[in-house]
């Protein structure tokens, strides 16, 4: 399955100013439509997955803003909603359902550093307790659970401590499944520093995460990470770095050899990077 690119830079390649705390969030306010083009565009491009612009969508970071909690729970839903419609939009065409499935739409779930806005998801290490990392994220998880997504993105996680958080709240709601992602400093190691193969092995016990990889990492580190992680799992595997200059296509093949079954892109992709890896991959179909 091809996930969609970026959101975020693609938005300020189309004029948008996301220097703010809530990044692309902030467009939640200010553009939705904008935010509903790209998610469009992607799937015009070949994407059978969206990732909704909850990102950095949190109820303290709206609270910064000025927008209570009432106010920050309908803007997070309307991350998803935007997604959906224009899925459904992009589904409406006949032409569109051709070799295709109906896209998903998976509900972007940031680490608390993403919160923090400094740049903390890079290093992790964050210095609060398990129990403050899971009051942090219980109710937005749970929120975006009820949104109408298909499933959760818990993405750019830099530490297995925070992602064994996400996956022990997924026990609380039974039905709700996710991906978890972690970002990584190296070829072995998550940005806090752990061995990406044991991290993996210890949430191959947890069946609500039906996928595990690595997201907005240097495209050169993808393969041997996922060598790592085929290892310690036989779940499907997931792919989706940042650019780095070269073509997203040119990585694929080799990332599917390594086992990824949901490969996409991260910061500084666009919908041109994402219908050339669709084609580059039908080849591996």
């Amino acid at each position: 399955m091809i996930v969609d690119g970026a959101l975020a830079t693609e938005l300020e390649r189309r004029g948008a100013d996301l220097r703010d705390s809530l990044w692309s969030a902030r467009l939640l306010m200010e553009q939705p439509s904008l935010i509903q083009a790209v998610h469009r565009d992607y799937f015009e491009a070949g994407a059978d997955i969206a990732i909704t612009a909850s990102y950095q969508a949190t109820f303290e970071g709206f609270a910064r803003r000025g927008v209570d909690g009432a106010g920050a729970a309908q803007l997070m839903r309307d991350a998803v909603a935007l997604a959906i419609a224009a899925r459904d939009e992009f589904w409406s065409h006949a032409h569109n359902r051709r070799d295709r499935l109906p896209p998903l739409i998976a509900a972007s779930v940031g680490p608390y550093g993403a919160m923090l806005a400094d740049g903390s998801e890079y290093r992790g290490d964050y210095r609060v307790s398990d129990t403050e990392l899971t009051d942090f994220h219980r109710p937005r998880l749970q929120l975006l659970a009820d949104s109408g997504a298909d499933l959760l993105a818990c993405e750019t996680i830099p530490s297995v401590r925070e992602a064994m958080v996400l996956a022990r709240l997924l026990q609380e709601r039974p039905d709700t499944m996710a991906w978890i992602s972690f970002a990584c400093r190296d070829a072995e190691h998550t940005c806090e520093g752990q061995n990406v193969g044991e991290c993996v092995a210890m949430l191959e016990a947890f069946a609500q995460v039906v996928s595990i990889g690595v997201n907005c990492t240097d495209p050169q580190y993808v393969a041997p990470l996922l060598a790592r992680m085929r290892c310690h799992t036989d779940k499907p595997l997931l792919a989706y770095p940042q650019g780095d200059g070269t073509p997203l296509a040119q990585y694929g093949i080799a990332w599917y050899a390594a086992g990824a079954r949901l490969i996409g892109g991260c910061c500084g992709t666009t919908p041109d990077d994402i219908r050339a890896l669709r084609e580059e991959l039908r080849s591996c179909a």
